[in-house]
């Protein structure tokens, strides 16, 4: 196993982020916005979905790599740090999964209620 982590991708791509569109995907993808990082990461999801169907291995890795890559240029357009995310999950496993949904809003309801 390697020892390369998600923060050491986060990394890479706020590195890269600093680098000229010429020579950084990274780059083009953020200068052509927060929604065209969102449509990216929409379609690696259903490539991952895809490949999840079906029987190849090595091609849902290769998807789901590429899946959390475009998450992690999304959130540098938004400017969310991988470290938040962490939180939300740490919070979330202070209780069953199926209590922690079941605490949410349904989706579409106001807060506010």
């Amino acid at each position: 196993m390697s020892a390369f982590s998600l923060h050491d991708l986060e990394q890479r791509v706020s590195e890269r982020a600093q680098a000229s569109a010429d020579v950084s995907y990274t780059r083009q993808l953020l200068d052509r916005g927060v929604a065209q990082c969102a449509k990216k990461f929409g379609e690696e999801a259903v490539e991952t979905v895809i490949a999840a169907m079906e029987s190849d291995r090595d091609r849902l890795t290769a998807e789901a790599a590429d899946l959390i890559y475009h998450l992690l240029v999304l959130l540098k357009a938004r400017g969310i740090a991988l470290a938040e995310v962490e939180a939300v999950l740490a919070e979330r496993t202070r209780q069953s999964g199926l209590a922690e949904k079941a605490a949410r809003a349904p989706a579409g309801a106001s807060k506010s209620k």
